[in-house]
């Protein structure tokens, strides 16, 4: 029996080597979304001032261009390694010699391969937990803070691909990006093996958590305002947002926060233990240390060997509660938040993931949807609601609710609590770097939020025309709404037209195109498939 029991494992473990060799092939190869976009960080590293500063931690080196200062690489924690890996992350202790923060630090361990070009394993390591700040000044200035998570669906990604500059310079505010543990090495449930690892399923969580104290402490050394900090994170980083609102620890350390395609975190950690265990050959006694003995590249490669889930989740001890209770239970003591989506979400999914992966996927992703709800009814109703979609269609579609009922979910319940909720939807079509048919494809607001557009970097960096005037108008009057949000708590006064705070009652949204307007979009029959059938504030306290 054991026999066949190891066969089949083999012959499992054999089959999902084969699809991932192939879904390589496919989306890197064959893919017709193709992305042809260069780095646009790298001319940050030409800068040739040398501020240096005496911060409360120890002097420190930084990098500027007479306009802008940046501190790369400045670390929040220790090394999270040894007997300190899956624990909590440790406040970084001070330095006595100048600490040198001219260049980009060290990623966090993930695949090698990444959508926007392979990821170099020499970048990565364990010691990862650094943050980069971008400042007009290394001042006494009380700036506005904006601090932002990086997205890559909790198992890839960094803050080296995010520049402050732009808007730091714009808008007299310091940026804020940071890395995090991802994948098996940031959240992985391991609470079943005891007390120790209680809350490890959120350890990426907790790593932002201890950014976030860290920026708390000692942003004032770096011309930023401790108490006006804004949270803002894309896709995995939208979620991130929700994470840390739902993360009690987290209260009273930020004021506004920005979700941009975020998820609703409503689901519990799946505990992989016996399945790990089985795979390495060990007793559930013996798994934590051969986990612990292992090297990070074979932690990472079990993502996709064994199908771990390793994303932000409720686990009981870091994240509380599910983050639309969470906004709700706050009520008006919690954080006016803006959420947003982009009109063809769905379309970046379906043109990366194979086609034969769809069915499995989207029955994956369509349980996130509507948390509770069995997927194959959720399926269900999705195909009968749209009975000409196509096969492709129909799995974009499955993105395209995720993200929207995430974001709608979201800012909907801000209103409703007192603090306000403000949603965008994001329509301008990519231009070039990748098939211009996708549409406006999950991210493809970035270098608008940043208003990339306006820096030095190389033309070939974005998705967009750099030069052209709609391009460049739309991404000033977005970033200042940004900032703008980030001074005050309220978006409008930025060169937008007036944006009404998204309620049950009116369902009014923020259209961001060449065109940017205000259209009220009810979406009722899709909310009545989801069970979102509120047409009042009161309704939600019931």
């Amino acid at each position: 029996m054991l026999t066949k029991i190891l066969l089949v494992c083999v012959i499992v473990a054999a089959t999902l080597a084969i699809l991932i060799s192939i879904s390589y092939w496919w989306i890197f190869l064959r893919n017709p979304l193709r992305f042809d976009i260069t780095d646009g960080m790298a001319y940050i590293l030409e800068w040739q001032e040398r501020p240096m500063i005496k911060s409360r931690l120890g002097p420190i080196v930084g990098i500027g261009n007479g306009r802008v200062q940046a501190y790369l690489g400045v670390p929040y924690a220790e090394p999270p390694v040894g007997d300190g890996r899956f624990l909590a992350p440790v406040a970084k202790v001070p330095w006595e010699i100048a600490y040198d923060a001219t260049s980009f630090p060290k990623i966090a361990w993930q695949d090698g391969g990444g959508i926007l070009g392979a990821r170099d394993p020499a970048r990565m390591s364990e010691d990862s937990l650094f943050l980069n700040i971008f400042t007009p000044s290394a001042d006494d200035a009380t700036r506005p803070v904006l601090l932002w998570i990086h997205g890559g669906s909790y198992y890839e990604g960094s803050a080296n691909e995010f520049d402050g500059s732009v808007l730091a310079e714009q808008g007299d505010v310091v940026v804020v990006a940071i890395n995090y543990r991802l994948g098996t090495l940031g959240f992985l449930d391991l609470s079943a093996l005891g007390d120790e690892f209680a809350g490890s399923a959120s350890n990426g969580i907790r790593d932002q958590l201890a950014a976030l104290q860290w920026v708390r402490n000692n942003i004032s050394d770096y011309g930023g305002d401790p108490g006006n900090i804004t949270l803002f994170g894309e896709s995995a980083g939208g979620g991130s947002v929700l994470s840390l609102i739902a993360t009690p620890d987290a209260d009273g350390l930020y004021q506004q926060a920005i979700v941009h395609s975020g998820g609703m975190i409503e689901t519990t950690p799946t505990d992989h233990t016996q399945q790990l265990a089985d795979y390495l050959g060990v007793s559930i006694d013996e798994l934590a240390k051969t986990l612990r003995a292992m090297s990070p590249q074979e932690l990472v490669a079990l993502r996709g060997t064994l199908s771990l889930n390793t994303g932000a989740s409720v686990d009981g001890t870091v994240i509380t509660r599910a983050s639309s209770e969470a906004i709700l239970d706050r009520k008006e003591n919690g954080v006016p938040i803006i959420a947003g989506y982009n009109r063809d979400e769905g379309e970046f999914f379906a043109m990366i993931i194979p086609s034969f992966f769809h069915s499995r996927i989207g029955g994956i992703v369509g349980q996130g949807v509507v948390p509770g709800m069995d997927s194959a009814h959720y399926l269900k109703e999705l195909k009968e609601a749209y009975p000409g979609d196509s096969g492709p269609r129909h799995f974009a579609r499955i993105w395209d609710e995720l993200l929207i009922r995430g974001t709608t979910h979201s800012a909907v319940r801000a209103s409703a609590a007192g603090a306000g909720g403000w949603l965008y939807r994001f329509d301008m079509p990519v231009q070039r770097g990748v098939n211009r048919k996708a549409g406006a494809v999950h991210g493809a607001e970035i270098a608008f939020t940043f208003n990339a557009f306006a820096s030095d970097a190389p033309a070939t960096a974005f998705f967009y025309h750099k030069d052209d005037p709609e391009v460049r108008k739309l991404a000033l009057n977005w970033s200042n709404t940004i900032i703008q949000f980030a001074r005050s708590g309220n978006p409008n006064g930025a060169g937008l037209p007036e944006w009404p705070q998204y309620t049950a009652e009116t369902r009014e949204v923020l259209i961001l195109d060449t065109d940017p307007r205000v259209e009220s979009i009810p979406m009722r029959a899709d909310r009545q498939r989801w069970g979102d059938t509120e047409e009042s504030a009161s309704e939600f306290y019931r």
